[in-house]
């Protein structure tokens, strides 16, 4: 990602097999802190996001905060489309930027690879998102934060979060944004099989939102 100045960046258009996906705290605790958008809402674009990575075999790390206190365990969303995922997650011990955990950080490493791509979704977006995205951007990511996939305790925090990573240079798009991206084009094999996605979890559902 090249960095203009202090708040234009450019915009890098993500290829699939150079991107791997990071989904942090999605926990049934973490989502009942959020306030500002619908618990429902940030379920579905998760699911969406965890579904779209298994169509394109992108890699995908899966981490926890404290899962046996009130954050709890991760959402059985994820559990359900990435088994393999799941079963492998990190296990954080209550370090709240996730980069800053050994393991994760271990982890999303090798996922990665030499892929210098990353989509990043968290929960809540002003403690457990912002920090990872900034300290991802601070070792050479391009990074995309998918801010519909994640919310707050309130609009102030929300706003205050986004204007934060963006200032470090790390991009904001949204679950429907990012899957028209990655898919190109609705005519090929891809761009119907992430189509399909978009409206089963997306269309369908959009009273959630």
């Amino acid at each position: 990602m090249t960095t203009t100045n202090d708040s234009t960046t450019k915009h890098v258009r993500l290829d699939p097999d150079e991107t791997f996906m990071l989904l942090i705290d999605h926990q049934e605790g973490t989502l009942d802190f959020v306030r500002n958008v619908s618990r429902r809402g940030i379920v579905q674009n998760a699911r969406a996001l965890a579904r779209v990575a298994k169509a394109l075999d992108m890699p995908v790390v899966l981490t926890s905060s404290q899962e046996d206190q009130a954050q709890g365990p991760l959402i059985a969303d994820l559990k359900d489309i990435l088994p393999e995922a799941h079963e492998q997650r990190v296990r954080r011990g209550g370090v709240a930027n996730a980069w800053a955990d050994p393991d994760f950080r271990a982890a999303a490493l090798a996922a990665a690879g030499g892929r210098r791509n990353v989509i990043i979704a968290g929960v809540t977006n002003d403690v457990c998102t912002v920090m990872p995205a900034i300290s991802l951007v601070e070792e050479g990511f391009s990074v995309k934060v998918v801010q519909d996939a994640g919310g707050s305790i309130n609009k102030t925090a929300e706003d205050v979060a986004v204007r934060t990573w963006e200032r470090a240079g790390a991009l904001t798009t949204t679950t429907g944004a990012l899957i028209a991206e990655l898919g190109v084009d609705w005519s090929t094999a891809r761009g119907g099989a992430l189509a399909q996605i978009t409206f089963e979890e997306i269309v369908a559902n959009l009273d959630a939102f």
